[in-house]
């Protein structure tokens, strides 16, 4: 993908390029012709010591085949169109938190989106949310993007089990969202971690399903030239209106079994009540950093269950699945600034079975599918995870499993 942003303000995108390799069951291969056009222009205001930005995007594109080019709406925030050609309108206003250091901070931003294609047109708030910082506690209200992972944040084909590829959830956000030292480490520790509440509002299968998301991160290094970092997540979809069984326990022990991942009750699905409730994913993360010179190497590892028990990275049952990656980035070197490349496995999934004979063995984990919430980990009918395992879109009532959730992938940036 190659595109150019034209702002007032002279700053420029000039270039993204990616190349990636997938074995995809692909049926056949197409020659596309296509074409984006992308003009953005912005203004920044400073209001006392606050700055203000207003942007307006317009955006179109074109192509043949028989959809647009894989890199031009994937890992997009869902912002463009599948279809060959659609045109988007977005108009903002926001205000970044810039004062790290102060005991109290504020932001807020209003992406107003108009969006058309062949098929539909939409109009909605891409991103609308208030935030505030207290000391280092952070507290968000709304939707927004975000990036979740260790993976690099430009370059990488996506996180596993967030990659940028769904449009903004509302939530409502708790925590510690960026590292601080660890008192009395001298620097050399630092954390960071939070909670979410949110609600899945496309309401394509079930209505009114919630999302729970906590994380938490560790790093050591500090002043040194190496870092290790490791953090786990666990998200859950829970709640809301099923078709064939009705609506789901969401009781206040019913979220506490949510959080800790336990059975359901009585009043839930009886799969819930011998499995756990809801859909849980559990997300592990390995990360070292190495500085050299004008160097900086990463290299990152990202590992996602869906059964337990839930092992340490690379002890778990399903240790061969997972995404694997090194980032080169350098300081000085005026025509590259980074070089990423990534592996992608999907094709384990703890084994071939599941139950069989009365046997439970924990395996075919069917990776981003549920049986109760058929769409899955996946929100307007785009994956939460990463882009190369996509949901199975049917007529309402039908199973929505994903066919092609054992994958690999081969990923240059």
């Amino acid at each position: 993908m190659i595109y150019g942003v034209l702002n007032p303000d002279l700053n420029v995108r000039f270039m993204d390029l990616r190349f990636t390799i997938g074995v995809l069951r692909v049926r056949e291969l197409r020659k596309y012709l296509f074409v984006i056009i992308v003009l953005s222009f912005s203004c920044l205001v400073h209001a006392q010591k606050d700055s203000i930005n207003y942007d307006v995007t317009i955006s179109g594109l074109t192509s043949t085949g028989t959809q647009s080019p894989f890199w031009l709406h994937s890992r997009q925030y869902g912002l463009y169109s599948s279809e060959l050609q659609s045109a988007d309108l977005l108009i903002g206003i926001q205000k970044k938190m810039v004062k790290k250091s102060n005991l109290f901070d504020y932001g807020f931003k209003a992406d107003l989106l108009l969006q058309t294609d062949n098929l539909h047109t939409n109009f909605y708030f891409h991103e609308i949310y208030a935030k505030a910082r207290l000391l280092v506690f952070d507290f968000v209200i709304g939707s927004r993007e975000e990036q979740f992972g260790n993976q690099d944040s430009t370059l990488s084909c996506g996180g596993f089990l967030f990659s940028m590829n769904a449009r903004p959830m509302p939530k409502i956000t708790i925590g510690i969202e960026h590292f601080i030292p660890i008192p009395f480490t001298w620097g050399y520790a630092e954390i960071k971690g939070a909670i979410s509440h949110g609600w899945f509002i496309d309401n394509i299968y079930s209505t009114n399903e919630l999302l729970h998301h906590k994380y938490a991160y560790l790093k050591l290094g500090g002043k040194l030239p190496v870092h290790i970092q490791y953090g786990i997540d666990h998200v859950a979809e829970w709640g809301g209106s099923v078709p064939g069984l009705g609506n789901q326990p969401t009781g206040l022990k019913d979220y506490f079994a949510i959080f800790l991942a336990r059975q359901g009750g009585s009043d839930a699905a009886r799969s819930d009540q011998i499995n756990t409730l809801g859909n849980h994913i559990i997300s592990q993360s390995l990360r070292l950093d190495f500085d050299i010179s004008d160097f900086k190497i990463v290299g990152y590892w990202q590992n996602i269950s869906e059964d337990g028990p839930i092992r340490f990275i690379g002890f778990t049952m399903n240790a061969p699945d997972g995404l694997w990656g090194i980032s080169v980035r350098n300081k000085n070197f005026p025509f590259i600034k980074g070089f990423v490349y990534e592996y992608l496995n999907t094709t384990d999934q703890s084994g071939a079975y599941h139950d069989k004979d009365g046997i439970v063995y924990g395996g075919n984990d069917s990776y981003f599918s549920h049986g109760i919430y058929q769409t899955g980990w996946s929100y307007y009918s785009n994956t939460i995870g990463t882009p190369f395992i996509f949901p199975q879109v049917k007529v309402i009532g039908q199973n929505r499993y994903s066919t092609n959730d054992r994958v690999q992938v081969h990923h240059v940036g």
